[in-house]
C-alpha cells in the first residue's frame, strides 16, 4: 500500500455543475432515489443509499431535498431508471467511461454519443476500455481532514488498499467488496467523508499535451452536463502547466 499511487486517476471536476447546481441536484436526486427503490430506505442499513447520501451532503444538498428522494421511492412514484456503461475514446487515445442512469436508453445513447464524435472522440463498444481499468471502491476526504500521515494511517488502519493524496483532498481505495466497511472505519477516524462510491480506477494513465487537453476537456464538459449521465472516469492526466495555459 503506496501513500501515492503513480498513476492517479483523474475525474476532471470543472466549474460547470457548480453553476448548474439544479442539474447536479437533480442526478444527485435520482441517484438516492434508485438507491432507495432498489433496497431499505434507510441509509444506515442500505451502503448504496448512504453513499449516494453523503455525496449529496457534500454538495451541501438541502436535508428536505434528500428526504424527498427518499419518499419518492418508498410511494412507488418513482421513475424506472436503468443503469447503462458507455465506453469510449477521447483525443489523444484517452479511454473514457460514462456512466448513466436512463428511463430511455436510446435518448442517452444518442446524446453520448453525439458528445463523443462532436469533440474528438470515438463512441466503442462494451468493454472496449474498460478491461483497461480495475472496479474499485473510492472514498474522498479534503485535504482538511488531515496531512497525508494521518490520513494513510487511518486508511491503513480502516483496511484500505490505497491512498492518494494532493493539495486538494485525498482519495483512498479499497476492494469493491470491502467499501462500506472500511468507509465506517475511516468515519470514525476523520469524520464524515466527501464520497463514497464505486469507481473506474485506470491501470495506467496517458498524459495529454496541449494540442489534446482543450477538446478532451470540452468532451468531459459535455458528457458530465447531459441529465442522465451520472460519472465520468477516464485515464487521463492534464499537467497543471497545460490547465494553466487553458485557463
Amino acid at each position: 500500500m503506496a501513500g501515492h499511487s503513480k498513476f492517479k486517476n483523474i475525474m476532471y471536476r470543472k466549474g460547470a455543475q457548480d453553476k448548474k447546481r439544479s442539474a447536479m441536484f437533480s442526478k444527485l436526486s435520482r441517484e438516492i432515489t434508485v438507491a432507495a427503490k432498489m433496497g431499505l430506505p434507510d441509509p444506515d442499513a442500505n451502503p448504496r443509499l448512504r453513499a449516494a447520501v453523503l455525496a449529496a451532503r457534500a454538495q451541501s444538498m438541502p436535508k428536505d431535498n434528500i428526504q424527498r428522494s427518499i419518499d419518492k421511492a418508498i410511494g412507488g412514484d418513482a421513475e424506472t431508471y436503468e443503469e447503462v456503461r458507455y465506453e469510449g475514446f477521447g483525443p489523444g487515445g484517452v479511454a473514457i467511461i460514462a456512466e448513466a442512469l436512463t428511463d430511455n436508453r436510446n435518448r442517452t445513447a444518442t446524446n453520448v454519443r453525439t458528445a463523443f464524435s462532436k469533440n474528438g472522440g470515438n463512441l466503442g463498444a462494451g468493454g472496449s476500455v474498460s478491461h483497461g481499468f480495475d472496479r474499485m471502491g473510492l472514498i474522498s476526504y479534503p485535504a482538511s481532514a488531515g496531512d497525508a500521515d494521518t490520513v494513510f494511517e487511518a486508511a491503513l488502519e480502516a483496511g484500505a488498499e490505497d491512498v492518494e493524496s494532493a493539495e486538494e483532498g485525498h482519495d483512498i481505495w479499497t476492494a469493491v467488496d470491502g467499501l462500506h466497511e472500511v468507509a465506517k472505519a475511516l468515519e470514525a477516524a476523520l469524520g464524515e467523508p466527501e464520497g463514497v462510491k464505486l469507481a473506474w480506477r485506470p491501470q495506467n494513465s496517458i498524459e495529454v499535451g496541449e494540442e489534446d487537453a482543450g477538446t478532451l476537456l470540452k468532451l468531459i464538459d459535455a458528457l458530465e452536463e447531459d441529465d442522465d449521465v451520472q460519472s465520468v472516469w477516464g485515464n487521463y492526466e492534464v499537467p497543471d502547466a497545460v490547465m494553466e495555459k487553458l485557463g
